[in-house]
């Protein structure tokens, strides 16, 4: 059997977008897919209005903190899923890039980061169930 794939969510700040998405990943694939999280800019802390939408569906947010992209974690991900990082992340050839246009939480109520985790979620399940069934 074959190593897990590795995905690695970005965001500028890796304090919402990126810190749901990676929190979601390791929710479905249970333990099928390894995840991390970075920031081209990493803020301070995580958005309290993210970790409040986490928190709701189960997921507990409150410990993480927000972690720098490096171009290691780039070279060892099998997918690196950007979120409005723009051209910060490196590319290299023979990894898969996605690029999610979502909006950033960053200074939205908690109903509107709902929404944010919502279609996060949606597109978290199509990923998961494309790199499991490649890796099986």
């Amino acid at each position: 059997m074959s190593e897990p794939p590795e995905v690695l969510f970005v965001c500028v700040h890796n304090a919402g977008r990126s810190q749901m998405a990676a929190a979601l990943l390791d929710r479905h694939a249970h333990g099928r897919v390894r995840v991390r999280s970075a920031g081209s800019e990493p803020g301070d802390a995580i958005n309290p209005a993210v970790v409040e939408a986490m928190s709701e569906i189960g997921i507990d947010l409150s410990r993480e903190v927000p972690k720098r992209l490096t171009d290691e974690a780039v070279r060892e991900a099998d997918a690196v899923v950007t979120m409005g990082c723009g051209d910060a992340c490196p590319i290299y050839a023979g990894k898969r890039y996605l690029d999610w246009d979502l909006p950033d939480p960053s200074g939205k109520p908690v109903e509107e980061v709902r929404a944010i985790r919502d279609e996060i979620d949606r597109r978290v399940c199509q990923l998961v169930a494309e790199l499991t069934e490649a890796n099986a």
